[in-house]
């Protein structure tokens, strides 16, 4: 079960887990694993030996894991809450907020922006 509903650079919302309640970025989505990698959620401590190869990077490192993409929401700075999304057309590259309708990602408001240009070029040409 692959969720399309969360991409690189969305703002998410923890809605389960440890982290419940906090708000980050998406570094990373593992699609295979069904997992997100989020700014400042879910850090994990990683002990490193220094070795040859890179010999400063020894000691303690503190570094985001994955959570599952189903205890994540993405959030909706115009509604200020985690929301509800479905994709428009074809691919995803346009969410929509559910209950509002209003386009979500930046790419979405984009094409959006582009065609209403064109519209309104063409109702200018037909005049």
């Amino acid at each position: 079960m692959s969720l399309t509903r969360i991409k690189a650079n969305d703002d998410v919302l923890v809605i389960r887990g440890k982290d419940k309640g906090k708000r980050g970025r998406v570094l990373r989505v593992l699609r295979a694993k069904n997992r997100v990698v989020v700014e400042g959620v879910n850090i994990i401590v990683r002990h490193l030996k220094r070795n040859p190869q890179n010999p400063q990077a020894g000691g303690r490192q503190e570094r985001s894991a994955p959570i599952h993409i189903s205890n994540v929401m993405p959030w909706s700075d115009a509604d200020g809450k985690a929301v509800r999304v479905h994709s428009d057309g074809a691919g995803r590259e346009k969410h929509r907020v559910s209950s509002t309708g209003k386009v979500l990602s930046a790419a979405g408001k984009a094409k959006e922006k582009k065609a209403q240009r064109r519209k309104t070029k063409a109702k200018k040409d037909d005049e």
